[in-house]
């Protein structure tokens, strides 16, 4: 699986006059897709600040490729607008835009060397050869590319050296926003992490903005500035991966983000209680949150507590599996007909068939709305 590049000459309409300037590099405002009755993307607003490395994730018909296909120019929204630098692009081709999509799917010329497929933009922009050289000897270090690959068949590379000759030639381009369609996600997890890094060190190294979509929630976090979740054709929470992981905006972006145990929560006379009648500490409720929640506790803060120690929530269990996680181990715990995880370094002195006391104090726990 290698990188395929779609790009760009600059050229697009004016904004109207009717419509507010845009400020960031990239802006989305009430962008809608509709196909017959179905709205693959219904009311997005979003910016992209310049020179930021965003990702958007979400399942499997969220709306996120549908998203990137009118960033790119592959189609055209059925309502709102797209602005690239205060111009209005909602009708201009891909070809017409200072963009470069990046694909997972083959593209490179299989019949070419290394440097003619690097070399493929600047020879159609009529640069002469030796400046074409050595921009594409250039760009091959950026890549991380041995310039002794320059003459070599690009077909006679591996995955990974293919990735950097489609990536270097996406930066041949010099486009405005890199729009990356997954790239990564046909490759080993090896090679995948190595590329995860180089991907983010060319990012700063370039100064450009990247747009990039995944379903890895671990891409996502490794590499961004910022990170989008999409649900049914909504953009749900844009933030750094620090706010999305430790402030969800809602019960969906949390689960979304990794297994967490979960408590669906209602207050009475006496306080707030899980379905199964068992009272619950609860703090931090976010605004609007009046007499329904649902309690989110990641596996992490969830922990093993000893007798006598004093904790806000406690439930007792027994260990019915454990898997290690590298340095980390998970327990499943079953308190009546609920499971619970638990995470902890390894060493403990727990194993499956232990009764034990797992909690969690209040602090440590998200509270979200539905």
């Amino acid at each position: 699986m290698t990188l395929a590049v779609t790009s760009s000459a600059i050229a697009a309409e004016p904004l109207a006059s009717a419509v507010p300037q845009a400020k960031p590099v990239l802006q989305l405002v009430g962008v809608r897709k509709v196909f017959g009755e179905f709205a693959a993307v219904d009311g997005v607003n979003v910016d992209f600040k310049e020179g930021e490395f965003v990702s958007i994730v979400g399942p499997s018909g969220s709306g996120k490729t549908t998203l990137l296909r009118m960033l790119a120019g592959m189609e055209g929204p059925s309502e709102g607008y797209i602005t690239l630098r205060g111009n209005l692009i909602n009708d201009v081709p891909a070809d017409k835009r200072p963009t470069c999509l990046v694909f997972q799917s083959l593209a490179l010329f299989p019949h070419k060397t290394v440097g003619e497929n690097i070399e493929f933009p600047l020879k159609v922009r009529k640069m002469p050869p030796a400046e074409r050289k050595a921009r594409a000897l250039e760009l091959m270090r950026m890549v991380r590319l041995p310039e002794s690959y320059y003459g070599k068949n690009v077909m006679r590379c591996s995955g990974g050296e293919k990735q950097r000759v489609a990536l270097a030639r996406a930066f041949a381009y010099d486009p405005d926003v890199l729009f990356f369609d997954e790239p990564l996600s046909a490759l080993d997890y090896k090679l995948k992490k190595a590329l995860e890094k180089e991907l983010k060190d060319l990012h700063r190294v370039s100064g450009k903005t990247f747009v990039y979509i995944t379903h890895s929630l671990e891409e996502a976090m490794v590499m961004s500035d910022r990170v989008g979740v999409m649900s049914r054709g909504k953009l749900v929470q844009i933030g750094t991966p620090e706010e999305i992981y430790t402030k969800p905006a809602n019960r969906f972006v949390a689960e979304f983000f990794g297994e967490v145990n979960s408590f669906e929560v209602r207050r009475g006379a006496d306080g707030w209680k899980a379905a199964d009648g068992k009272a619950l500490v609860v703090s931090g409720l976010p605004e609007g949150v009046s007499d329904a929640a649902t309690v989110i506790v990641r596996p992490e803060t969830m922990r093993f507590v000893p007798t006598g120690a004093a904790v806000d929530n406690a439930i007792q269990g027994t260990i019915y599996n454990e898997y290690s996680l590298g340095s980390r181990m998970q327990y499943q715990v079953h308190a009546g007909e609920r499971i619970y995880l638990v995470e902890a370094p390894r060493g403990g002195a727990v194993s499956a068939g232990d009764a034990v006391t797992i909690g969690w104090d209040a602090a440590d726990a998200i509270v979200v709305g539905d």
